[in-house]
């Protein structure tokens, strides 16, 4: 396989591979080439090498941005902005982790402690629901806290028992 084939198809597959980390197709393409990239690249190129319109490249650049996995880079002599991305594998799942934890984990665990407080009004639904939300609130906040201890571990002995074991 040369050099062009193994870049789009690591870069296609990353793309399919994004609705796993919640983001879209196009985000996770524009991380993953700028992930394999040797130098920043501008706009103008993203949108060329993926095939992608100014506004999709935009807009998922901005939503990257957000989530702290690209930034711009300022090129000496250059006036149109430059975009990287973290290249450290172990950084780059940790910022995911932390970014999904607060956008999804967190209200839903929020939602479930609201939801299991309610008033017993002593029936068995009201019972049964309170306790069904207050064990699934229980299981959310420990898998949280795992994953945010996981991956805010430097790649140490435990890191590498849990990853060899996930494999």
């Amino acid at each position: 396989m040369e050099y062009k084939e193994a870049k789009d198809k690591f870069v296609s597959t990353w793309g399919s591979l994004g609705s796993l980390w919640g983001i879209n197709k196009a985000m996770a393409q524009i991380q993953a080439l700028l992930f394999i990239s040797t130098k920043p690249l501008s706009m103008e190129e993203i949108m060329e090498e993926l095939r992608i319109s100014r506004g999709n490249t935009s807009m998922n650049l901005r939503q990257l941005i957000d989530w702290g996995i690209v930034t711009k880079v300022l090129v000496s002599g250059e006036r149109k902005e430059f975009f990287t991305t973290e290249k450290d594998v172990q950084e780059l799942a940790r910022i995911v982790a932390k970014e999904r934890s607060r956008r999804e984990i967190k209200p839903v665990i929020k939602v479930l402690e609201e939801v299991s407080s309610i008033e017993n009004d002593g029936t068995e639904a009201t019972k049964e629901l309170i306790k069904q939300t207050k064990a699934l609130k229980e299981l959310t906040d420990d898998l949280d806290t795992l994953m945010n201890k996981l991956v805010n571990q430097k790649q140490n002995w435990l890191t590498k028992s849990v990853i060899k074991l996930m494999k």
